[in-house]
């Protein structure tokens, strides 16, 4: 056959993306293109203009996704760990929290029995207590904590946990240590590592000897393990069954020891919803197995599986299982055992009301908890370790299908937009089509011909580039349809670039809370409103009460008919303070019913990040007696001169923090603000109703010689008081005024601020930049 010049399909040129080189037949001249009009199009062109439209969309879209990261993304919470530790896992972020009763079934968080602890600024110490964070910090890489036993040695307790080496993703069993009732843990180290995965450590004491039963069903063996230095020193004792049971445990129970466990590899089996009884005379063996096995073999979401440690309450047995329903150990469900014989196995669901929360990601056990340990100490109180998740198993790897999905999809918009624009000129290359042949072998058309998969193939392509052709002739970007359909594309393509980009570097989506010395803490949020501004307080409360670290929100009710705290959409419990007078000193008022040391005072129509609200609570901690806040001000000049952030910019530094976003210690500031030497002061602001901020600052400012403010710069705030138009301060110029009359007042009063300048960027973290 001999050469003849390249023919387009139709009206739309040439492949853009066809390299061109020399021809086939070896003479070494340069292709051209002829259409059907015979004229020449240069291919380089084509290319160059392809190459610049693609180039384009890439650095843009690139650009939005970037800022997308910078403004809207959290970073993940890893700070003060080792580089190796709190790796991002396809597991989970699994951590521990410790609980206490009168009863296994009255169980509440550490946060709610007001523990304090003054070393780490913990006021009140809140779950949870051990994290990767906290086992990495001690030296021992690990991405997340599961599985806890507790095991008590009288007034010391030791807690046994899974934790997976982030070095060699492996679980490990790690022990920490508590003198103090379980509030702070000290982690001792690896007590067991095999060349298996080990989770589940049940500890038991028998005949003057700790033993530990680990699950190593990787091993394909039941293996029991005594202590010979306890709690960091573990022989093999006995492989006590040649079955590879998962979260097994064994009990003395009416004259005899009785195994549960599950066993997943049979024909058959239900993975999560099998459990089987094996009873001997020792825990050492010889077992022989119920007569009932397999007790279960059922959905997995009846909670089959071993969740925990059994437990004796008022002379009854109670056995605890996993419902794997939704996800992976989703939550765990109690049963009382009934009967319990050689023959005979009977157990009822009964309830179970552990505190829930409802704070989603932001909770550090919002998505699923799956075991429970739960004893009585010498002194007739119970507590717990309840293991807990943000976010459900699988979770990394769904994110990461997701967000590839997304920009899979952008990059087809993004040929899609080129192709309406007449960038992109086909769909696929010629070269794949029949209609573009060019002068080919003998031996490569014999091999063609008989290759019908080729040649449906390049069937396909050639249709495929004859639909885009017909699409660019009925949608053209030059009408009102057109430029309709192309502003449609583009959102979208914007939308899921960023949903890419949220789903991929993004992490889990949550705003955890700070580590600070080992502890996590809470605090009580407060805002003081009033009946006008009732649509920016529902928003306002739906919001923060998600945060991680927010205890309680305590809403100062200045003026108008009070509403309910069953009228918000809370996560936290809302108290609603009823004022007799409507006085800006309100929001300092003495209220023994707040129960942390940490008060968030926050204007109810200022929406920022809980991640921002979270760096600023971290900064309280570590400076307590600082009012720490978002809004800084200079107060500088003579006479001196209230002005907005740009003037404390211009002189690179601040010396007043805006209470209306700042945490105070509560006990100090609201001892201060109602103390007979601000009595005048007090007076003042309910004259010129402004300024109680002001004074505030007057008031640190004067009881001590140190810095007494700290600013932290949040991603963004929005004043949502500008769409509902009930903003208190609408004439700027005014109440800049009047602020700058507070100030000269408030100087002879308590001293001046101007010689206590705190400079920007001082903090290593960059969050006072």
């Amino acid at each position: 056959m001999g050469s003849s010049p390249i023919v387009s399909s139709g009206g739309g040129g040439v492949g853009w993306w066809r390299w061109f080189g020399h021809s086939s037949n070896g003479g070494g001249k340069s292709s051209n293109i002829t259409s059907k009009n015979g004229s020449h199009t240069n291919e380089g062109c084509v290319l160059s203009s392809a190459f610049a439209y693609f180039l384009f969309s890439f650095v843009v879209l690139g650009s939005i996704g970037n800022l997308y990261a910078k403004f809207m993304l959290t970073p993940n919470v890893r700070t003060g760990i080792t580089a190796l530790g709190c790796q991002e896992d396809n597991e989970g972020s699994w951590a521990v929290g410790v609980f206490y009763g009168d009863s296994p079934f009255s169980l509440k968080p550490i946060e709610a029995m007001n523990v304090w602890k003054e070393k780490s600024a913990a006021w009140p110490v809140a779950n949870p207590v051990i994290t990767c964070a906290s086992v990495s910090d001690a030296g021992f890489p690990s991405n997340f904590v599961a599985d806890p036993f507790l095991y008590l040695q009288g007034e010391i307790l030791y807690l046994f946990y899974e934790t997976k080496n982030s070095i060699t993703m492996q679980g490990d069993i790690g022990v920490a240590r508590s003198i103090d009732k379980g509030a702070t843990w000290q982690p001792l180290g690896i007590a067991l590592d095999e060349d298996w995965h080990l989770s589940y450590p049940y500890v038991f004491e028998y005949n003057g000897n700790i033993y530990m039963m680990p699950e190593g069903s990787a091993k394909g063996d039941l293996r029991l393990y005594r202590a010979t230095d306890f709690p960091l020193k573990w022989t093999l004792h006995k492989v006590i069954m040649k079955k590879p049971l998962v979260d097994s445990f064994m009990i003395p129970y009416e004259g005899k020891f009785w195994l549960f466990g599950s066993d997943h590899t049979g024909i058959g089996t239900k993975k999560n919803g099998q459990l089987e009884i094996w009873h001997s005379s020792s825990p050492l063996g010889p077992w022989k197995p119920h007569k009932k096995n397999p007790i279960y073999n059922t959905d997995k979401s009846m909670g089959a599986r071993n969740g925990g440690r059994p437990f004796v309450y008022n002379g009854n047995l109670y056995r605890i299982g996993q419902d794997c329903g939704q996800t992976y150990g989703h939550r765990i469900h109690v049963f009382k055992v009934e009967v319990l014989t050689t023959e005979e196995f009977k157990e009822v669901e009964v309830p179970f009301l552990a505190e829930e929360s409802i704070k989603g990601r932001n909770a550090w056990n919002g998505a699923r908890n799956h075991h429970l340990d739960v004893q009585q100490l010498s002194s007739g109180e119970w507590i717990a370790v309840l293991d807990g998740d943000r976010v459900p198993s699988g979770d990394a790897v769904h994110r990461f299908i997701l967000g590839s999905a997304s920009v899979f999809a952008v990059a087809g918009l993004v040929v899609l937009v080129g192709l309406l624009l007449g960038a992109v000129k086909c769909l696929v290359p010629l070269s794949w089509c029949p209609q573009s042949m060019e002068k080919r072998s003998d031996t490569s058309l014999a091999w063609e011909r008989p290759n019908l998969l080729s040649s449906k193939f390049r069937l396909f392509c050639s249709r495929l580039n004859r639909a885009s052709s017909i699409l660019r002739a009925r949608i053209r970007p030059n009408t009102r349809t057109g430029t309709f359909v192309l502003l449609v594309i583009i959102v979208v393509a914007v939308t899921l670039m960023c949903t890419g980009v949220k789903y991929i570097y993004g992490g889990s989506g949550a705003e955890e809370p700070y580590l600070l010395d080992g502890h996590y803490s809470q605090f009580t949020l407060l805002t003081m409103t009033y009946d006008a501004r009732l649509w920016n307080l529902k928003m306002y409360i739906k919001h923060y009460s998600r945060c991680s670290s927010v205890h309680e929100i305590v809403v100062v009710w200045n003026k108008g008919i009070p509403p309910q705290p069953g009228d918000f959409d809370s996560a936290v419990p809302v108290r609603i303070r009823v004022e007799k007078n409507n006085s800006l000193n309100n929001r300092f008022r003495i209220d023994p019913l707040i129960k942390t040391r940490a008060v968030l005072e926050l204007d109810d129509d200022i929406m920022m990040t809980c991640d921002d609200i979270e760096r600023g609570f971290k900064v309280w901690r570590e400076h307590p007696d600082r009012i720490v806040g978002f809004y800084p001000r200079f107060v500088n000049g003579s006479p001196l001169k209230y002005r907005g952030e740009k003037h404390a910019r211009k002189h690179n530094g601040y010396n007043m923090i805006l209470t209306g976003a700042a945490f105070l210690d509560a006990r100090v500031a609201f001892e201060r603000y109602w103390s007979p030497e601000a009595e005048a002061g007090r007076a003042l602001v309910d004259s010129y109703f402004n300024c109680e901020d002001v004074l505030m600052n007057y008031l640190y400012a004067n009881a001590s010689s140190s810095s007494v403010v700290e600013y932290v710069k949040p991603a963004w705030a929005v004043d949502t008081s500008k769409f509902s138009g009930v903003a208190i301060s609408r004439n700027t110029q005014a109440h800049y005024g009047v602020r700058s009359n507070c100030l000269k007042k408030f100087a002879g009063m308590y001293g001046s601020l101007t010689h206590r300048k705190a400079e920007f960027s001082r903090r290593k973290d960059g969050w006072d930049v």
